[in-house]
């Protein structure tokens, strides 16, 4: 056998070895109890919201705003601590699992039952979580000192101010990115690797401003509670639309043509 097919070889092996884990990690999560995906759910929405808040620091204290380079690429940078907290504190992300938990429906050793089971007590206690996390920030926020309720709007306006098509294929955008950063995440052998994975996925969504349903539902939040520019129907709008085009980013982009390529190049 030549060095080129030893390469092939050898890289669709890794490929293998990719999925495999995903497959074993997603069947895992499905068959946890109840409780503890939902507390995990919970604990993954509290944590990501340390992200958003730590934006409306920035936009507080920074002389410049959205449009300002500088600015932006820090921005990004802080919006991605949140993810850093939830994915190596292994806690529950739902858009984590619109390719995680896809895989092992598309394998035959799930059914779309379970995939509903898992996303719903997941997703219920990421909303949940987000909503405790908003909640406690907007009651400390007098004593904290350091953020401006005005930062809160601006961030949720960002996200809300669009149609609402926008909301949808910016949504698959950020669950495609989601859904490539768990397959790395999961390839990548160490800690540090894991965490520059995790700053430039993350950091690429916050940097063109796409709709990630779990961190933009803590985002909005903010500004549903401290602005009378953003409304109830604003958030709804993006949290629906949001969600369903983070499912089908990572779902369809990564879950499906990554298992596909992979199965079929075995074959």
């Amino acid at each position: 056998m030549s060095d080129s097919e030893n390469d092939t070889s050898n890289e669709q092996m890794s490929s293998r070895s990719v999925l495999d884990s995903l497959l074993e990690t997603g069947l895992h999560e499905m068959q946890r109890e109840r409780s503890g995906l939902l507390l995990s759910g919970v604990s993954a929405g509290l944590d990501i919201g340390f992200g958003p808040l730590m934006m409306a620091v920035v936009l507080t204290l920074s002389p410049g705003t959205f449009g300002d380079l500088t600015t932006e690429l820090l921005l990004a940078a802080v919006y991605s601590i949140g993810f850093m907290f939830v994915i190596l504190g292994r806690s529950e992300l739902f858009t984590e699992h619109t390719t995680l938990a896809v895989i092992p429906v598309l394998d035959g050793q799930a059914s779309f039952r379970d995939l509903g089971r898992l996303w719903g007590l997941v997703y219920v206690g990421n909303i949940v979580g987000g909503l405790c996390f908003t909640l406690l920030v907007t009651l400390l926020m007098p004593e904290l000192g350091v953020v401006d309720p005005q930062s809160f709007e601006t961030i949720a306006l960002k996200l809300v101010d669009h149609d609402l098509p926008w909301l949808f294929i910016g949504g698959v955008f950020a669950g495609w990115l989601m859904g490539l950063l768990a397959w790395l995440v999961t390839a990548a052998q160490d800690t540090t690797a894991r965490l520059l994975l995790v700053l430039i996925v993350t950091g690429t969504i916050g940097l063109l401003h796409l709709p990630h349903s779990i961190a933009g539902n803590v985002e909005v939040l903010f500004g549903l509670l401290v602005s009378d520019a953003i409304t109830l129907t604003d958030y709804a709008a993006f949290l629906v639309l949001a969600t369903v085009g983070n499912a089908v980013g990572g779902g369809v982009f990564v879950a499906l043509l990554k298992y596909g390529h992979v199965v079929r190049g075995a074959n």
